[in-house]
């Protein structure tokens, strides 16, 4: 009994440094692991039907400044409904993450960027972040946000 309770302790232990390490060092493929990996999958490559693929999806999509905003938009508002990604039809739920910092958001969105074939990936900055932050939006603005993205610059 006393070896388990041990062994508990010393995993908790671990994953509560691990939590604080990845978030302060603001590493991008750490905190995508953290917090987007378990639905996305590792690399961004989605689950058929159930999560989107993001891996060469959403460099394309940043390459406008308003690609750009709808990105900052979806991770801190969240997204449920009805998309078209990839070719195939989703209904899911994505959480918000604005809990996360500026940084914390940034570093992921430009990890995740960098999954694409656009060289040099788009780039995100805390300000882009923190631009978006200062403008909430409800899931309503995020899909009409989508659907006149779709319309100037198809999103893949």
């Amino acid at each position: 009994m006393i070896r388990k309770v041990s062994f508990l302790l010393a995993a908790l232990a671990g994953t509560a440094s691990f939590f604080s390490a990845s978030a302060s060092a603001a590493d991008g493929l750490a905190l995508y692991n953290a917090n987007c990996s378990v639905c996305h999958q590792a690399a961004g490559a989605g689950m058929a039907g159930q999560f989107p693929p993001l891996k060469g999806r959403v460099d394309k999509i940043a390459s406008s400044p308003e690609g750009k905003a709808y990105l900052a938009d979806v991770v801190l508002t969240g997204l449920h409904g009805a998309i078209t990604a990839a070719g195939s039809p989703y209904a899911g739920f994505m959480p918000s993450l604005k809990a996360q910092s500026d940084d914390n958001l940034a570093a992921i969105l430009t990890y995740v960027s960098s999954l694409g074939d656009t060289k040099p990936a788009p780039a995100f900055t805390s300000d882009d972040i923190a631009t978006a932050r200062k403008a909430p939006k409800k899931n309503a603005d995020i899909l009409a946000e989508r659907n006149a993205l779709n319309a100037t610059h198809p999103i893949p």
